[in-house]
């Protein structure tokens, strides 16, 4: 006489997704409505999307929504995840002291991480494998700058999310790689400023990803199944692009091009 109840409870999924779609607000506006569609509930669990990765691939999640797609790629290609659907892109920005001491201002990434090093110039790392942090160090590469092997003088990593990085930037007047949409969120910016945007470099893409039940049987396949569907509809882009603060989109849906 329980089973009605106890199937209303597990009538939920677990999604491991990254600190900058929770931080950013979306999904404050996107889940309810999933929920009211569907019936099905979400419970996110927000971390860098390598720690995300590895959640799902030891069973501990439903279904990805994550930013990195070479390794989301990866977590498909060995069998952990059903298919990659992209959902949506935004992009990174480098936010720092309005005064600009390094003097990196303008539209080039690379050009601007390298004055960075030049001036001894503080940046602040979120150091935790996360999407925003494999993006990052993809621009330092590109930049010919090696911070794993020889760290410059002002680079600090954190392990931290992306909102903790912004608040020790925003304490220090330190440069700070972020992505849009938490920075549009984030409170606390002190004398905090976009310097360096509009970079093809700093594209962003996030994608959703359902857990493969063949490599664990206990992954609700077809809940998870629901919201990839789902967020990747019309209804489930709409309510992406929706999605602004101060009149500002943060997230742009591109699942059909």
């Amino acid at each position: 006489m329980f089973a009605p109840v106890a199937q209303a409870q597990d009538k939920f999924i677990v999604m491991a997704s990254t600190t900058s779609t929770e931080q950013s607000g979306l999904f404050k506006q996107l889940l309810p409505q999933f929920t009211q569609a569907s019936g099905i509930n979400v419970r996110v669990v927000a971390v860098g999307t390598g720690q995300a990765l590895d959640m799902a691939r030891r069973g501990d999640a439903d279904i990805l929504f994550v930013h990195d797609q070479p390794a989301e790629e990866k977590f498909v290609a060995e069998g952990f995840g059903l298919e990659r659907k992209p959902v949506m892109y935004n992009d990174f920005i480098l936010v720092g002291p309005k005064a600009d001491p390094a003097g990196v201002r303008g539209n080039n990434i690379a050009s601007a991480l390298k004055g960075i090093v030049d001036k001894n110039a503080s940046f602040v790392s979120r150091g935790d494998k996360s999407g925003t942090h494999s993006a990052e160090l993809r621009q330092w590469k590109l930049a010919g700058v090696d911070v794993a092997g020889s760290k410059p003088s002002g680079y600090k990593e954190c392990g931290c999310g992306m909102g903790q990085a912004l608040n020790i930037g925003s304490s220090t007047n330190a440069y700070v790689l972020t992505d849009r949409g938490t920075w549009l969120n984030f409170k606390n910016r002190g004398d905090l400023a976009i310097l360096v945007e509009g970079d093809k470099q700093l594209f962003n893409q996030y994608g959703v990803i359902v857990v493969n039940p063949a490599k664990h049987p206990h992954a609700k396949k077809d809940f998870a199944q629901a919201f990839s569907d789902w967020v990747v509809s019309a209804k489930g882009q709409e309510a992406v692009a929706s999605y602004k603060i101060g009149g500002e989109q943060l997230f742009f849906p591109n699942a059909n091009k």
